[in-house]
């Protein structure tokens, strides 16, 4: 006879129409997180997904407060040189022509690699499936190290703006300031992905505004400049190259070009997030790549054009966006707004590591690279130990670094081209294959072959120029991230081996048992019930119900199947995956009732879907318990011979945690212990 439940069904019960309660959650918990959604809602992936819009806002924001200093890296790098290469301005005009090319490119070749793999989990997906997991390992844990820069980052060149207008009797404060944006950033990442990005539609809408304004503001006020500038450029274009030699021209360009390889950051960020997008979700994705593409590529290519046609010389002091704003004399109000956009969009650039890091980790957690609980949910539907692990990160690059931004900086334009060559590697790889098998054109092979070309080198320019100023620092951390993530993967493997033995040993109990029991043994509420939490139907769920009737013979002779279906990153896609888990949690339930009857047991079932499985499953044996009140439940439990002390982190002790939250409402629960023997790592 199956317990009332407001969403599920028992093996004979009909399911429910009754509407389900919402959760009671503290004022704290609420304040913190939010109110927790309603899995049941049917609108409820429409009301937290983005339309192109917001997700061009949320995801592009990284991409295009990179203008803040990209292209001014790149403009000063023209005249950083040695005395006797004398400046090089007249380049900025080749600078923003392969600026935006670049973009082009990167965002084309993405938008192919959105269409053939939209939820593959971006770079880190692509390089799995098409190059191997351990480029796949690479590509995700260089992506993991270039979020929480783009966290530290942004927040510090941000903050450095604002400190440029402080006394310097202040300056002691910038890192507590620096460390209260982060803070901040990680309560409105925790409490949804939707609410954070609506505090950042004014900031981005006023940053484009204001540096479309500023663009159109020296074309208009240097008219007479533009044909003449181009005049001139040829002219000393050729001059330099008889004088210094092409090839030292060259060198001089490649050198401001890697320098300002910041410009290209976020770009993937779309590719990682289109489980976010509204449906349909490629389509949208492809056009918040193109808005991205288009806003970063003008703004970018067109600041730089502005540069050399404003004769601007890098100041000490000066950034070169605000000694641009000074030469269009619009007044002190438009240098406020411009100025503080930039300051507050860098600041909310950050908000890119806070959805795409928890969102690669969760992808990593569920093949086993992290611990599995990245891949967890919080009830307002958040990926909260990711961000919470970022905002950690972030906090020690930032004591690490003291806040220094030309040291981040360096350490952050390397890894997002480590996991930018793989990705257009593998895509290349991809475009070759399938155009052997179905005799495609050679379009995508070159574009993903010149995207990957475009990337490497810069990557390796980077690196080589950069390496004693903070790339080593980068390429050592991310070198210990992998083997970190390897030796964890190796402890899973070892374990699904030993699972794999258990099952073995004990096959599929429901074949050995016999066909389905016609007349099963009916329920009853007034005897001692067994209350048995499963997950899969398994060789550890199955050896847990054999234990239970060893241990206790002959005490329980109707069992009651309790079972929870967890939403997690892997799973919270759409309305169709929710419906194949409550499937799934059906067809367990049916299959240990079966498994139940077969020896001689009454027995069914029921189910619940959450984001939290203690939490989920303490509620569901509450219910229970009212229904069958002389109820004891039971758990399995895997039990290493050698326990380590990392195993609580690679390891949710659910079991655990849902004995000590029953017997604190005097309910009581046994947990099994399954022994794995002879384990080690």
């Amino acid at each position: 006879m199956p317990i009332p439940m407001n969403d599920t069904s028992g093996s004979t019960a009909e399911p429910s129409t009754a509407k389900p309660t919402p959760k009671k959650s503290s004022l704290i918990h609420n304040l913190l997180y939010g109110k927790p959604r309603d899995i049941n809602d049917p609108s409820l992936f429409h009301s937290i997904s983005l339309i192109p819009f917001l997700a061009w806002v949320g995801l592009g924001v990284d991409g295009l407060s990179s203008c803040a200093y990209g292209p001014d890296e790149s403009f000063r790098a023209l005249f950083d040189l040695p005395h006797n290469l004398g400046s090089h301005p007249e380049l900025a005009v080749f600078l923003a022509l392969a600026t935006t090319i670049t973009v082009a490119v990167i965002s084309w070749s993405y938008a192919g690699l959105i269409e053939h793999f939209p939820y593959s989990g971006g770079g880190y997906g692509v390089a799995s499936k098409l190059l191997g997991p351990y480029f796949g390992l690479i590509s995700g844990c260089a992506l993991l190290v270039d979020y929480v820069l783009t966290v530290t980052t942004s927040i510090a060149s941000s903050v450095d703006q604002i400190f440029n207008v402080v006394p310097l009797g202040y300056q002691e404060w910038k890192l507590p300031v620096e460390l209260l944006c982060v803070a901040m950033l990680i309560l409105l990442n925790l409490r949804g992905i939707k609410e954070s990005i609506n505090v950042i539609v004014p900031i981005f809408l006023l940053f484009v505004a204001t540096h479309l304004a500023l663009m159109i503001g020296v074309l208009v006020t240097h008219p007479g400049t533009i044909a003449g500038h181009f005049t001139q450029i040829h002219q000393e274009v050729h001059t330099d190259a008889s004088n210094l030699g092409l090839w030292v021209l060259l060198v001089v360009f490649l050198q401001a070009y890697s320098r300002g390889a910041g410009t290209y950051t976020g770009i993937e960020a779309v590719s990682n997030g289109v489980s976010a997008m509204r449906e349909p979700q490629v389509v949208n994705a492809k056009w918040t790549m193109l808005y991205m593409a288009v806003s970063l590529a003008v703004t970018a290519g067109g600041l730089m054009l502005c540069y050399l046609l404003a004769d601007l010389r890098p100041v000490v002091g000066h950034t070169m966006n605000g000694l641009l704003v000074d030469k269009v004399h619009f007044g002190n109000w438009f240098t406020y707004l411009t100025l503080g956009s930039e300051a507050g969009l860098l600041l909310f650039a950050a908000q890119t590591g806070y959805i795409g890091g928890p969102r690669v980790m969760a992808n990593m957690a569920l093949d086993g690279w992290v611990p599995r609980r990245f891949s967890s949910l919080s009830d307002s539907l958040t990926s909260h130990y990711g961000v919470l692990m970022v905002g950690a990160a972030a906090i020690a690059s930032l004591l690490y670094t003291r806040g220094s931004v030309d040291t981040l900086v360096t350490m952050y334009a390397i890894n997002v081209f480590v996991t930018f060559s793989l990705s257009q590697l593998g895509m290349t790889r991809f475009s070759w294959t399938r155009r052997k098998r179905k005799n495609q054109g050679i379009t995508p092979i070159m574009v993903h072959s010149f995207s990957f070309v475009l990337c490497f080198t810069i990557l390796v320019a980077v690196v080589i120029l950069k390496f004693t100023q903070g790339a080593w620092v980068t390429i050592f951390v991310t070198g210990l991230l992998i083997l970190l993530c390897i030796l964890i993967h190796r402890h899973y493997q070892r374990v699904r081996a030993k699972l794999a033995e258990l099952n073995a040993q004990l096959g599929d109990m429901q074949t050995l048992a016999g066909e389905k029991v016609e007349y099963p043994p009916a329920m009853s509420p007034k005897k001692q019930t067994a209350v048995l939490l499963v997950n899969a139907y398994s060789g550890l769920g199955i050896h847990t119900l054999l234990i239970l009737l060893k241990t206790f013979p002959g005490q329980y002779s109707q069992v009651f199947f309790a079972s929870v279906g967890v939403l997690d990153s892997g799973n919270f896609k759409g309305t169709e995956e929710v419906v194949k888990l409550r499937a799934d949690r059906q067809k367990t339930i049916d299959r240990f009732v079966l498994l139940a009857h077969t020896l001689g047991l009454a027995a069914d079932g029921e189910y619940t879907l959450g984001t939290d499985p203690v939490q989920e499953s303490t509620e569901l044996c509450m219910r229970i318990r009212e229904h069958y009140p002389r109820s004891v439940f039971f758990a399995g439990k895997l039990l290493f011979e050698a326990e380590k002390w990392y195993y609580p982190l690679l390891h949710n002790e659910t079991a655990y945690a849902i004995t000590r939250r029953l017997q604190l409402q005097g309910i009581p629960m046994v947990v099994m212990p399954i022994r794995i023997l002879k384990f080690g790592g």
